[in-house]
């Protein structure tokens, strides 16, 4: 019983501590808010930010996206914006290496500067805060969050404004749809959605450390 027992532990302990995201994985996503609603799936790692080892670079996106606002309905998602490693500001210490900005020449907020901030990073565990002014954080993206086309010029800012006390319930995120020529929309209070892993995942997980089990046991 020993002999048989033992390395199905050994498997289990080392399927534990075997990481995930050695290599790039996949990553459902659903956003949705007055006007607005996505379904995505992600594409990210195995590399991730220089300066913050628990976010991966996200490198592919597809799905679809909507926003009544902008004008924007049902449109294909095209991929990524390219991240340009843009330097912030002197006193914000705590953005990413990614940090990047794509800038939008009329219709944003002045406190924007004429830019949307972007990083295309994806943080499983919850991104920490990444900006020296701004307290709050939490979320799959940080605050500059992703960036994609959808077409006819237009692309999607989609960030997390970070996890707030109250009756809010968070992390509470935004959405932000402009061209080069002007902001088409730009709204808050969007919720994000990672779907648990399915039954037959973890039934392909536990088959995997059931096999290794198997084959160490056939060995001894």
């Amino acid at each position: 019983m020993k002999t048989a027992i033992a390395p199905f532990v050994a498997a289990l302990l080392w399927a534990s501590t075997v990481p995930l995201t050695a290599s790039a994985a996949t990553v459902s996503l659903t956003i949705s808010g007055p006007g607005v609603a996505a379904d995505l799936t992600l594409t990210y790692g195995p590399t991730t930010d220089a300066k913050y080892p628990s976010a991966f670079e996200v490198t592919g996106i597809s799905g679809t996206f909507t926003d009544a606002a902008a004008g924007v309905s049902n449109a294909t998602v095209l991929g990524l914006v390219q991240i340009t490693l843009n330097t912030p500001e002197a006193a914000n210490l705590l953005a990413p290496n990614d940090f990047s900005r794509f800038a939008v020449a009329a219709g944003l907020d002045p406190q924007n500067n004429g830019y949307l901030s972007y990083d295309n990073l994806y943080w499983p565990g919850g991104a920490p805060q990444t900006a020296s002014d701004y307290p709050a954080y939490g979320g799959i993206v940080d605050i500059y969050g992703l960036m994609f086309r959808i077409g006819g010029g237009k692309v999607v800012n989609f960030w997390s404004n970070g996890v707030f006390s109250g009756p809010a319930v968070g992390p509470i995120y935004g959405v932000a749809v402009a061209t080069v020529d002007q902001k088409l929309d730009y709204a808050g209070g969007i919720s994000a959605a990672v779907p648990e892993p399915t039954s037959a995942a973890l039934l392909l997980l536990g088959l995997g450390v059931a096999g290794l089990a198997a084959r160490h046991q056939r060995r001894a």
